[in-house]
């Protein structure tokens, strides 16, 4: 009897872990599937070059889709993820023009609330900071 209780509470806790992990998760994909996005700080090896983005928004979805819109339109779509536990999110569009083509790739996310999110990407030594604030 208690080696089935013992299975039964450990399949519990587990299930409210999980439920736990989902509900954060949803969290984040609410929070950046809410609204749009643009980029209000750029910097490539110390250099801002955040006027290069001042064209384009980006709406995420659910799907893990994400639309880079310049000027109204939607140029390219790609996608994006993230992880919670590393503290990481990407993004990947395919052939992307130029400034688009900086943001593929993995960030470590540094700061973030519901409205804003501050991330760092190293690649060797090129080392890229980048500020997206929601509207």
């Amino acid at each position: 009897m208690r080696s089935v209780l013992f299975i039964v509470l450990t399949f519990l806790i587990a299930g409210c872990k999980k439920a736990t992990e989902n509900a954060q998760i949803d969290l984040v994909v609410l929070a950046m599937t809410d609204g749009q996005w643009s980029v209000t700080n750029f910097t490539q090896n110390g250099t801002n070059i955040t006027a290069d983005f001042a064209a384009y928004k980006f709406k995420y979805y659910s799907n893990t889709t994400v639309d880079a819109i310049k000027s109204g339109i939607v140029e390219k779509t790609g996608n994006w993820g993230g992880d919670q536990a590393s503290q990481t999110t990407w993004a990947s569009f395919t052939s992307p023009p130029y400034p688009l083509n900086l943001i593929n790739g993995t960030w470590h996310i540094d700061r973030n609330s519901w409205t804003y999110v501050e991330a760092t990407q190293v690649n060797g030594t090129e080392t890229k900071t980048m500020r997206l604030d929601k509207f």
